[in-house]
């Protein structure tokens, strides 16, 4: 694919990352459906649910012009923690954990995208959060991080922006970018109790489990 080919028609790609079903490892996802929320931006803007998509996504990045992440980075710093990343320093911060050895880290994705592209995106940025809990099965974002996604929201439109592609804020709910049922709100205040729902594995395996058997 020619580098025209590649990056014609979408100017700027919003693409949220991570796993809702482990806390914090989907902050990434929070914050693109509160940007879709927030803000209208112009056709050639794209805003995307990127969840654990993995290969594809090549398409999408290849084809986007500048791109925006938002991401659970690992930046060895306080849990809670923003992070905003800009041009050659983004791959080291987006490696990404990977929760099945089918899904490709987003460094693997960038990287191949761009030889798709035959180039470059003329820009890239990622936000991310020090993530606090990426272990809790089911759970929701921890309050440090659920902190953090306004923040985080607001810092991509200022981006935006200085990209001459400002977005403006909504008028009206947004046609949301993912199922209803995976919606934040819906997802967090439907969970099930410990009483209801084991956190650390099925029951059944884990009484064999202490019992010694096989």
């Amino acid at each position: 694919m020619s580098n025209t080919a590649a990056r014609q028609g979408v100017e700027a790609l919003v693409l949220g990352v991570g796993n809702v079903l482990w806390a914090d490892e989907g902050f990434g996802v929070r914050c693109a459906e509160e940007f879709c929320a927030q803000y209208s931006v112009p056709d050639s803007v794209e805003v995307m649910d990127g969840g654990t998509q993995g290969l594809a996504l090549i398409n999408d990045l290849a084809a986007a012009k500048r791109i925006l992440i938002f991401d659970a980075v690992d930046a060895k710093l306080p849990p809670g923690t923003l992070t905003c990343v800009r041009g050659a320093d983004v791959p080291r911060f987006v490696a990404g954990k990977k929760v099945s050895l089918h899904q490709s880290s987003m460094m693997e994705i960038l990287a191949l995208a761009e030889l798709m592209a035959d180039s470059e995106p003329e820009k890239i940025t990622l936000i991310g959060c020090q993530p606090v809990d990426m272990e809790d099965y089911g759970g929701g974002l921890t309050p440090q991080a659920a902190a953090r996604v306004p923040e985080a929201v607001r810092m991509a439109a200022m981006e935006l922006q200085q990209w001459g592609l400002g977005p403006a804020l909504a008028q009206g709910p947004a046609d949301p970018i993912m199922p209803a049922s995976i919606l934040r709100d819906v997802y967090e205040n439907g969970r099930p109790s410990e009483q209801v729902a084991c956190r650390i594995g099925d029951d059944r395996i884990l009484a064999h489990v202490a019992a010694g058997a096989d």
